[in-house]
C-alpha cells in the first residue's frame, strides 16, 4: 500500500510560477513511475506528466510542454511538479500517481495504482 500527500497548490498569476510536491509513504516509491493528472470541473483526468523510477526518462503532455517539468527524489520518497508560466487553461485539482513497470501507457489514468486526493491549482488571468 502507498500512501500518497500532495502539497504547494494554491491561487498563481499567469505568468508565475508554481511547485507542487507530493510525498509518498507505506512503501518506497523508488522502483515505481510517478504520474501527475489534473482534472478541471466537468472535465475528464488529463495526463500531465510521468517519470520513471530513476528519473532519467519523462513523459509529459503536449499541453504543457515547455512550461512545466516533473522530477523526483527517492531517497524523500517525493515527486515534484514544476509549473511555470501558468495559464488560466491549467486550472484544476492536480493528482499524483503511482504504477508500476515502465512509462508505456504513463499517460493512462486506468494503469496508476494508487492515487493522492489531489490538490486544488487556480490560476488567474
Amino acid at each position: 500500500q502507498v500512501h500518497l500527500v500532495e502539497s504547494g497548490g494554491g491561487l498563481v498569476q499567469a505568468g508565475g510560477s508554481l511547485k507542487l510536491s507530493c510525498a509518498a509513504s507505506g512503501r518506497t516509491i523508488s522502483n515505481y513511475v510517478m504520474g501527475w493528472f489534473r482534472q478541471a470541473p466537468g472535465k475528464e483526468r488529463e495526463f500531465v506528466a510521468a517519470i520513471n523510477w530513476s528519473g532519467g526518462s519523462i513523459y509529459v503532455s503536449d499541453s504543457v510542454k515547455g512550461r512545466f517539468s516533473i522530477s523526483r527524489d527517492n531517497t524523500e520518497n517525493t515527486v515534484s511538479l514544476q509549473m511555470n508560466s501558468p495559464e488560466p487553461e491549467d486550472t484544476a485539482v492536480y493528482y499524483c500517481a503511482v504504477k508500476s513497470g515502465g512509462l508505456l501507457f504513463a499517460n493512462s489514468a486506468r494503469r496508476y495504482d494508487y492515487w493522492g486526493q489531489g490538490t486544488q491549482v487556480t490560476v488567474s488571468s
